[in-house]
């Protein structure tokens, strides 16, 4: 059964539709998809992400120990920094795609989608280090849009801008609202975006300072529908859609996060083996038609399987055009190559676009 998030009861008032994201109940629809998609692209959306798994490390040589399993090499990262990247298990297969949180040397968060995270640091940790799952003792929303940025500075004690607030960074002396925050710049979206974990004995004061302040902006409240389009548009992967325990970091489009020159790490052999055998990687494709039920559609070129769309939507970026995710043979990702989907039994032309679609750059998230 999926377990209600803190922020249940706020959002029950504004929907009855909802789905299971990773264990937890999550709106679907809030109100109008197309409304919600538009709010983030051009003013501020808010999105309940409490059901991301968190956990605390801390003690004594924290960071050389998650460093051991993680594929990044998050080393060298100082106080505040911020690293993304993948989790395998011993054969390099994917358990999750993660964010790395530094806090100090000996002290560390960890934030996925899967319980196997936890268990993992927990049975594996040295002697000295602590392991804490924190995923309801600190629930998280999400703030992204071209907007998020002058929302929150209306009601925080400190300066947001990009020079004092950079991307891929985290900050902990920060109220929202006299509210405090473990607060984080990125998002699943591809614009200017933050994340805010907050106490849970505070989780519903901040949720209703934020809708005060964001009702002058037209913020809206959004659901997992709109978070496709974004995260299909932008060209984000999830777990269960673009990888499970059999796919690599390579063929789900983290390949580039996998530091094979660093120090032995949980999987390091079957990523190196898997670098050069897997022939899929992560791309997009348009087609002129299919939307959702495009999801999983074989693609052809020339009457050659070449690969599959994971998850296809109508996307609004493109005017309604249906776009995909796709893993694809590596020899044949050419942009602008004419494709054939299998639609249903039904043949769909398409080609291959760029990768991301939407913000390759990632301009409006970096700079805002």
């Amino acid at each position: 059964m999926s377990k209600a998030t803190i922020f249940h009861p706020r959002l029950a008032a504004m929907t009855d539709d909802w789905m299971d994201l990773f264990g937890y109940l999550a709106p679907a629809v809030v109100t109008d998809t197309a409304a919600e998609w538009r709010a983030c692209r051009e003013t501020a959306a808010l999105m309940d992400f409490s059901m991301l798994r968190k956990v605390e490390i801390e003690g004594a040589g924290a960071l050389e120990f998650v460093n051991t399993l993680v594929t990044r090499d998050v080393s060298k990262l100082t106080m505040g920094q911020i690293a993304y990247g993948a989790l395998c298990n011993d054969d390099g297969k994917m358990i999750d795609d993660c964010t790395v949180l530094v806090r100090s040397d000996d002290r560390l968060r960890f934030c996925g989608a899967n319980d196997r995270d936890f268990h993992l640091f927990s049975e594996t940790a040295p002697s000295g280090v602590t392991v804490r799952e924190i995923t309801d003792a600190y629930p998280h929303l999400c703030l992204q849009g071209p907007k998020s940025r002058e929302i929150l500075q209306s009601i925080s004690n400190k300066d947001l801008s990009n020079e004092a607030f950079p991307y891929y960074s985290h900050r902990e002396d920060i109220e929202i609202a006299g509210i405090p925050v473990f607060m984080t710049r990125l998002g699943y979206t591809a614009e200017l975006g933050y994340e805010l974990w907050v106490d849970e004995s505070r989780a519903l004061e901040l949720w209703d300072a934020l809708m005060i302040a964001g009702e002058a902006h037209e913020m809206a409240v959004i659901g997992m529908i709109a978070l496709d389009l974004f995260r299909i548009e932008g060209g984000f992967i999830i777990g269960g859609v673009e990888y499970d325990p059999t796919v690599s970091p390579y063929e789900c489009g983290l390949g580039w996060s996998v530091n094979l020159d660093k120090a032995d790490f949980q999987g390091r052999a079957g990523c190196l083996r898997d670098r050069d055998e897997t022939r899929l990687r992560l791309t997009s494709v348009a087609l002129d038609d299919g939307g959702d039920d495009a999801s999983g559609a074989p693609i052809f070129v020339d009457g050659t399987e070449i690969g599959f769309i994971t998850q296809a939507v109508r996307s609004p970026y493109l005017g309604g055009k249906t776009l995909g995710l796709a893993k694809l043979d590596i020899d044949r990702i050419v942009v602008g190559q004419a494709i054939i989907a299998r639609v249903g039994g039904v043949d769909v032309s398409g080609e291959i676009v760029q990768h991301p679609t939407y913000e390759k750059e990632r301009r409006k998230a970096k700079l805002g």
